[in-house]
């Protein structure tokens, strides 16, 4: 695949997780969403649930790793890529790197508790990172959530 194909790969992705984002939004949760993607199949689409199951773990990157390792039938995705909207916090790097994802790719940074600030070490050694896609649109989503909270 040419850099230009994988660019217009990841904004398609990247956009079908802008929709679950946006679903988030809709029910109240943080506009977080994923879809992990292997061999151009989506496996999984997935966003924020930790307001509705109560639950501090459920973010979007822990809903979609389930998801698309159930449909895998077992628990790594070194073939596989997770598009999300923010980038990951401690905790879904943590199973990412646990999953053995391929490739990760997210939207917006997250500075205060994005990954790369406090864990750069835990995704999986062979995982490949790629950040800014779609990053105003990710970004916006998450500054108009926080505007109507405050």
């Amino acid at each position: 695949m040419t850099a230009t194909e994988q660019q217009q790969a990841d904004e398609l992705y990247m956009r079908k997780a802008l929709v679950e984002a946006e679903a988030a939004y809709r029910e109240g949760e943080i506009p977080i969403g994923a879809v992990v993607v292997c061999k151009d199949r989506i496996l999984a689409r997935a966003h924020n649930l930790t307001e509705t199951l109560n639950d501090v773990t459920a973010h979007a990157e822990m809903q979609a790793i389930t998801a698309a390792a159930n449909a895998l039938g077992g628990k790594y995705l070194p073939e596989c890529t997770l598009y999300v909207t923010v980038e990951p916090c401690t905790m879904c790097a943590g199973a990412i790197g646990w999953a053995q994802m391929g490739r990760v790719v997210y939207g917006a940074s997250d500075e205060k508790r994005g990954y790369t600030q406090i864990a750069p070490d835990a995704l999986h050694k062979r995982c490949t990172v790629t950040s800014g896609v779609l990053e105003e649109e990710c970004r916006a989503l998450m500054q108009a959530f926080f505007k109507e909270k405050r």
